[in-house]
C-alpha cells in the first residue's frame, strides 16, 4: 500500500514558471552586452547549454568553448552577478508568470497540511526575485529552499534533494528517500528527473519549453510525464502514467503516483 502525501518538492525554473528561455537566456545576453562581449545566446544555443546546471558553470563552459582556455574567476563572476540583478529586474517587470495550475496546487498542498519545499539549481537570489512577484501565500507555503550556490554539486547529482530530505527529517544533512515516506518531486527536466531519483524519491515530470521536445526515452525513471498542471478549458496531456480524469493535476492524483513501480 502506498504511503499517504507528506511533502512536494519543486524545482524552480520550467516548473513554477517558465524562466528559461525568456527569463535566465534574456538576462545572460543583457550582462554579455554590458560587458562589451559579443556573443548572443539564441534559443537553441541556450536550449543546449541547459545540460550544464548553474549560472556560473553555464558562463565558464561556453567560454572556454568560445575562447579556448578556463576563464578567470573573477570575470565569470561579474558576469553572473550582473546577469542576476537584470533577471531580478525582469522579474520585477511582470515578465516571468507562474505557470498555470502552480499556485492552485501549492495552495492546496498547504490547506491539506502538506509540507513543501524549493530544490533548485539557481541561487537564493534568483528564487527570491521569482516569489517576491508571486502572491505572498506561495511564498509562506514552501517550509524551505535549497538552492544551487548552497550545494557542492547541483543536479543531475542528488546532493539537493538529500539535503531537502534531510530538512523533511529534521537532520539538516544529507537523507534518502526511504527515510521519509510521501515525499514526491515535481521537475521539468532529465537532470532534475535524475537527480531526484538518485535521492530514492519519485518524480513527476511536468514538461516545460525547455524540455518538451527530449526524446521520452530520457524521462523513462519519471512516475509520469504532463505537458501542464492544468490547461484552460481543456484536460491536461498524460504523455506517461495514470489517466488523469479531473482534468487537472489535483493531490489525489500525485497520491496515485507513489503506488506506481
Amino acid at each position: 500500500m502506498a504511503p499517504a502525501l507528506s511533502a512536494l518538492l519543486w524545482d524552480v525554473d520550467g516548473t513554477l514558471a517558465e524562466t528559461e528561455f525568456e527569463g535566465h537566456r534574456v538576462a545572460f545576453n543583457r550582462s554579455f552586452e554590458a560587458a562589451g562581449l559579443p556573443w548572443r545566446w539564441d534559443r537553441p544555443t541556450y536550449g543546449r547549454l541547459l545540460a550544464v546546471g548553474g549560472g556560473h558553470e553555464r558562463i565558464t563552459a561556453f567560454l572556454e568553448q568560445v575562447e579556448g582556455s578556463t576563464p578567470e574567476r573573477g570575470r565569470v563572476e561579474e558576469l553572473q552577478r550582473r546577469k542576476q540583478a537584470i533577471y531580478a529586474e525582469l522579474v520585477q517587470q511582470g515578465r516571468l508568470a507562474l505557470r498555470p495550475g502552480v499556485a492552485r496546487l501549492v495552495a492546496d498542498a498547504a490547506a491539506a497540511g502538506l509540507r513543501q519545499g524549493i530544490v533548485t539549481t539557481s541561487g537564493r537570489s534568483a528564487v527570491q526575485a521569482l516569489l517576491e512577484g508571486a502572491p505572498p501565500a506561495l511564498a509562506r507555503a514552501f517550509d524551505f529552499w535549497v538552492c544551487g550556490d548552497e550545494v557542492a554539486r547541483k543536479k543531475p547529482d542528488p546532493e539537493a534533494y538529500r539535503l531537502a530530505l534531510g530538512q523533511l527529517a529534521g537532520t539538516g544533512s544529507e537523507a534518502v528517500g526511504r527515510e521519509v515516506a510521501g515525499v514526491l518531486v515535481l521537475e521539468d527536466s532529465p537532470a532534475g528527473l535524475a537527480a531526484a531519483t538518485g535521492a530514492g524519491l519519485p518524480c513527476l515530470v511536468c514538461l516545460s519549453a525547455a524540455t518538451r521536445e527530449e526524446p521520452e526515452a530520457r524521462f523513462s525513471a519519471a512516475r509520469a510525464v504532463v505537458e501542464s498542471l492544468e490547461e484552460s478549458g481543456a484536460t491536461v496531456v498524460v504523455r506517461r502514467g495514470p489517466p488523469c480524469p479531473e482534468g487537472q493535476v489535483t493531490l489525489s492524483w500525485l497520491e496515485r503516483l507513489l503506488d506506481t513501480p
